[in-house]
């Protein structure tokens, strides 16, 4: 089975549920340490590791830490997924570590997000998302990007191994 196959099925059968609840904005969210907690027994029962590593680059005049999420099978062949924070300059309360931290946990959640095609969007045209958005806050501009880069790049390393491999995509889904 490819590493892309194994990874269909660690994301079909994960469930990483909206499980901590923020009283201030009055909205329910998941971070990577619930994302991790579900995904790491499913990549045990398939065989594969899971691993997430930080880097800080400079882009321009700003730091940002990019967060790599991988799953490796025993073979060695590996399907990953990336996604950028920035650290704010100065925050209040905050020293230069916790903005670090913040920014990594940030971006670590949104790589796992992409790795197991985790989407925290509703379709437009569903209750449920007219709920959602009359409930919760306008979301922050950069988690929607991030959010949306990580779908796409989901799908492309899908679109890309079965082209690759000249396989009918829909057989992954049976």
């Amino acid at each position: 089975m490819s590493i892309y196959e194994t990874l269909s099925h660690i994301q079909v059968e994960l469930k990483a549920p909206k499980n901590l609840y923020n009283s201030f904005g009055k909205y329910k969210y998941r971070n990577a340490e619930s994302i991790l907690e579900a995904a790491k027994p499913l990549c045990a029962k398939h065989g594969c590791t899971l691993t997430v590593s930080d880097e800080v680059i400079l882009i321009g005049s700003r730091y940002y830490i990019k967060a790599t999420a991988t799953v490796q099978d025993k073979d060695g062949n590996a399907a990953s997924a990336t996604a950028l924070a920035r650290e704010d300059e100065t925050k209040k309360g905050m020293d230069g570590a916790q903005i670090t931290g913040t920014a990594s946990s940030y971006a670590r959640k949104y790589a796992l997000n992409g790795l197991f095609c985790i989407d925290d969007t509703k379709d437009p045209d569903s209750d449920e998302y007219h709920n959602q958005t009359a409930a919760e806050p306008q979301r922050d501009t950069n988690a929607a990007a991030a959010s949306l880069a990580a779908r796409a790049e989901c799908q492309r390393a899908v679109k890309d191994y079965f082209k690759k491999n000249n396989a009918n995509e829909n057989d992954a889904w049976k």
